[in-house]
């Protein structure tokens, strides 16, 4: 799976997302380190086991490198960056019932604004799936002869 280039000083404006999504109730916000279990348990639940440990790279951080989106203390998706390298946005993901509400290019955002925040010019979107996505919400670009770029040697 090919890598994506975004253009994190040309970021869409993420103002009237964040309203629509709040006014659905949900609330967008950095993990907290004592939710580290919580945050691993979804994750490990919906999505993937490697997932899980690049969650435990993002809550070691500081400021922690995790925003999730949360409705009635339940989580329902997640987004990280700065895990497998520098720079890199994901793993991310939403669970099936919530998905449809704008939360993936929510978290999307909020995590390309934090690595332009901390001084990244450019932001890297590693492996993807589903890159048309990601050519719609931020502008992301293919980059040439980046497949399997550093998921080359994945151990299981």
């Amino acid at each position: 799976m090919i890598d994506l280039l975004v253009r994190l000083y040309d970021l869409p404006d993420s103002a009237e997302l964040y309203k629509e999504v709040e006014g659905k109730g949900v609330i967008l916000r950095r993990a907290r380190a004592f939710e580290l279990h919580t945050v691993q348990e979804f994750v490990k639940q919906h999505f993937s086991a490697k997932w899980v440990s690049e969650v435990a790279v993002a809550l070691s951080r500081q400021p922690i490198a995790c925003f999730i989106a949360t409705r009635d203390k339940k989580i329902l998706g997640f987004a990280c960056y700065d895990t497998t390298m520098k720079a890199f946005f994901g793993p991310t993901g939403v669970s099936e019932d919530a998905r449809g509400l704008g939360l993936g290019k929510a978290l999307l955002l909020k995590s390309l604004e934090a690595l332009r925040e901390d001084g990244y010019a450019y932001g890297i979107i590693g492996g993807v799936g589903p890159k048309e996505f990601y050519f719609k919400a931020c502008g992301a670009i293919e980059i040439p002869g980046s497949d399997p770029g550093v998921y080359g040697d994945i151990l299981p």
